[in-house]
């Protein structure tokens, strides 16, 4: 350990007011709780703001035993034992079923989100909490910048999405992980350690152990955090472009399908991307294409057009072809012997 490293200082019972103030109407929240010390802190720092209030939501402690490791069931009556000291209910949910060979954590947080918006819904909660912190939006970053993701993807996490039909809420994002840690050590609240957080075999873990030596040249999990703001102001204001081009592209379509493809190539390229895959989107029924793919699909198309070439390619499940001087996005037909989609509107 560092000792000239600054003392994280704890997350004051004030602080927690200013993170939660804007659920005091909110009737009902589930609060996602691990058992780490993120999410103890997040359950300790939301049942004190909810003693304080006269009138607020009921909140709704959910562990996910994802099955994986012997020790949760053990973490998780260790939340449920805080939670009723708290006065907070707690309910624990297993992910039951096999469990995939490759990709497990992606697998199994597909698996936590279901089961916390099936709890959100039979609680009457309108939202479920996560106590992601300013070391995993950084983490996140990071590991989307090695995969190669656009802007949207770099973004990183929102402090509010949605899941499965219920608003997803992340107060902590600008709040370093040490300085929850350091809340609970100051109330003497204990915590679980999960060692696959450690394990090399996971992508984020491996990437957690870099942090350290980026944080030397400068690249911190604040300044990663910083360019994930920064980069989700510019994915607004990009997306509010997109939305201006695709009205512009409407009218001018004259209640036509499609896009006039003259028009659509002389719009910026990164509104291309996005226009194209709202179009995919729109009528998907297959897993939706990579960044990269659509890319390449725009540069096919671009190239067939200079040399006068007809273009009909297919992608994620759509057909996107040049008809009569119009761009067109519409599902694939389906392959001899396959189902025919539910979905069929046209873009």
């Amino acid at each position: 350990m560092d000792k000239n490293a600054p003392v994280a200082e704890p997350v004051s019972a004030r602080e927690a007011r200013h993170l939660f103030a804007g659920w005091k109407r909110i009737p009902a929240l589930v609060l996602a709780v691990s058992g780490g010390p993120d999410s103890v802190a997040l359950l300790w720092l939301a049942a004190r703001w909810r003693k304080s209030l006269k009138n607020g939501p009921d909140l709704l402690a959910v562990t996910v035993d994802h099955g994986l490791r012997a020790a949760a069931a053990h973490e998780a009556r260790n939340v449920k034992r805080l939670a009723s000291a708290l006065g907070i209910t707690h309910r624990t949910l297993s992910w039951h079923g096999p469990k995939p060979k490759t990709g497990v954590p992606r697998a199994a947080r597909a698996a936590r989100y279901e089961l916390l918006a099936r709890a959100a819904r039979s609680a009457s909660a309108v939202a479920i909490v996560t106590a992601h912190t300013q070391d995993d939006q950084a983490e996140t970053v990071l590991m989307r910048l090695s995969r190669g993701s656009g802007i949207t993807g770099l973004a990183g996490m929102a402090m509010q999405t949605e899941r499965h039909g219920v608003a997803l809420l992340r107060p902590f994002l600008e709040i370093p992980k040490a300085r929850l840690v350091a809340t609970l050590d100051r109330a003497k609240v204990g915590y679980a350690d999960d060692p696959t957080n450690r394990d090399p075999a996971y992508t984020r873990p491996r990437l957690r152990a870099l942090m350290p030596v980026l944080a030397a040249e400068g690249a911190d999990a604040k300044t990663f955090a910083r360019l994930a703001m920064r980069l989700s102001r510019a994915d607004a204001a990009l997306e509010r472009m997109t939305d201006g081009a695709e009205r512009y592209l409407r009218l001018r379509g004259g209640g036509e399908e499609g896009f006039d493809i003259s028009l659509f190539s002389t719009l910026a390229e990164e509104i291309q991307v996005r226009l194209l895959r709202r179009a995919l989107a729109d009528g998907m029924t297959a897993h939706p294409p990579e960044l990269g793919q659509i890319e390449t699909l725009l540069r096919a198309m671009a190239q067939a057009r200079g040399e006068g070439r007809r273009f009909k390619q297919s992608l994620a499940g759509m057909t996107v072809s040049v008809e009569k001087g119009r761009l067109v996005v519409r599902p694939a037909p389906p392959r001899r012997g396959a189902p025919v989609p539910a979905r069929s509107r046209r873009s």
